[in-house]
């Protein structure tokens, strides 16, 4: 072990992994340990992760509220992207992790520390995601990895760790082991268990956050959600907070059957993953977005934030928040939300979500040229036949050295 190493700050949930790397640090290393515990919104009470931590004898415990911030910082300004990973994941996990690396890498800094420490096993993205943010912000940062130095590389090692130690466990159910859930404010992720043959539905008690469709009311629920610069700010004429919007829409969501998600996704370090996913109220952020966007955004503008929308995507699955490139996109994402303002009216009905309308005062769309009725000559018709004739030119041309 590197002796050097005298304190590390610890990315700390309370969970399983993360309480066996504390105890694990405290033997290995011989160093002091300091959590860090960020209420992202995972929707679980923090202050037993506390009373862990201090029956460890830690000394330095940091549990902060992070809600708004992540959604304000990070949520909100994927979703300007209309942002989806390999066209259905909506990147709940990916996204929180630059928000803990930052955190991570500032309570190293006011703490003395010389480390800092996560739990994510080295077959996953979330290491890659956790260091190339510490990297990015601390060039010179040292970062412990359990999961590429120990020997425990199963579920039941770690649970027979665990009771070796003394370490309380929750979720037991009896000899099986757990699912590996993350939560935050945008979503719950689900694997492991009988999830990784991706032949295997997953149980229907599995799901946390979402009734099933069929189970769903019979009774549509309504909303108008309310955009400025490309964020929801309100909902039925109410001004939230950016993370009062996020766990509002995960409720009315979730009780409507809407966000369950059963993905296999190609991950950063090569493999193949299979993942479940409830996503309930970033499904409606995206559907809701795209439509104040169809009547705000110029054509090639939409176009052109589509197209780069994948690239984008990628760089926040593979770890690459802090990037320059990504930094360089989002200027011209945010950019590109100036005029992105107004309403949308939503029917969330047994699974689905359903625009049933869209108004701004920054409108592209003139009812008085699209109408089918008498357009009092805001558009000739006739100017179609140039632009056509124009636009077929090199095919014409094509087409006739094809015939001799």
């Amino acid at each position: 072990m590197t002796e050097d190493i005298k304190k590390v700050v610890l990315a700390y949930s309370g969970g399983l992994d993360t309480s066996i790397i504390l105890k694990w640090l405290q033997d290995e290393y011989h160093c002091e340990v300091v959590t860090f515990t960020a209420d992202i919104g995972q929707g679980e009470e923090l202050e037993p992760a506390r009373a862990k931590a201090k029956a460890f004898g830690i000394k330095e415990i940091y549990i902060e509220d992070l809600r708004d911030e992540f959604v304000n910082h990070y949520v909100f300004p994927m979703f300007r992207a209309n942002t989806i990973y390999e066209g259905e994941y909506l990147l709940g996990t990916s996204i929180a992790r630059p928000l803990i690396a930052k955190r991570l890498v500032e309570i190293a800094y006011q703490t003395n520390a010389d480390a800092i420490s996560h739990g994510a096993t080295g077959k996953g993205n979330d290491q890659v995601r956790f260091e190339l943010g510490a990297y990015a912000l601390n060039p010179d940062i040292k970062v412990i990895a359990p999961w590429r130095e120990w020997d425990l590389n199963s579920r039941e090692k770690l649970l027979a760790y665990a009771a070796e130690h003394g370490i309380p466990i929750e979720m037991k159910r009896g000899q099986e082991s757990p699912y590996s859930m993350d939560a935050n404010l945008l979503h719950i992720s689900y694997e492991g268990g009988s999830l990784e043959d991706p032949g295997v539905e997953p149980e229907e008690n599995m799901w946390r956050w979402s009734v099933s469709p069929e189970n769903a009311p019979d009774k549509p629920t309504m909303l108008v959600l309310r955009f400025y610069k490309g964020d929801i700010v309100a909902i039925d004429g109410e001004y939230k907070t950016a993370a009062e919007v996020l766990a509002y829409l995960n409720k009315v969501a979730g009780e409507n059957g809407i966000g369950r998600l059963d993905l296999v996704e190609n991950r950063y370090v090569g493999m193949k993953s299979r993942g479940c996913y409830e996503t309930p109220g970033g499904t409606v952020i995206l559907k809701a977005h795209r439509a104040i966007e169809s009547i705000t955004l110029d054509r090639e503008v939409a176009h052109l934030k589509d197209e780069l929308m994948p690239r984008y995507a990628s760089l926040i699955y593979n770890g690459y928040w802090w990037s320059p490139e990504r930094k360089l996109l989002q200027k011209m994402i945010d950019a590109s939300q100036a005029n992105v303002s107004g309403e949308v009216r939503l029917k969330l009905y047994k699974g689905n979500v359903i625009v049933t309308g869209r108004t701004s005062n920054e409108s592209l769309f003139d009812t008085s040229i699209v109408t089918f009725e008498d357009d009092e000559g805001a558009y000739n018709q006739k100017d179609a036949e140039g632009f056509i004739k124009l636009n077929a030119l090199r095919m014409r041309i094509a087409t006739k050295l094809e015939q001799g």
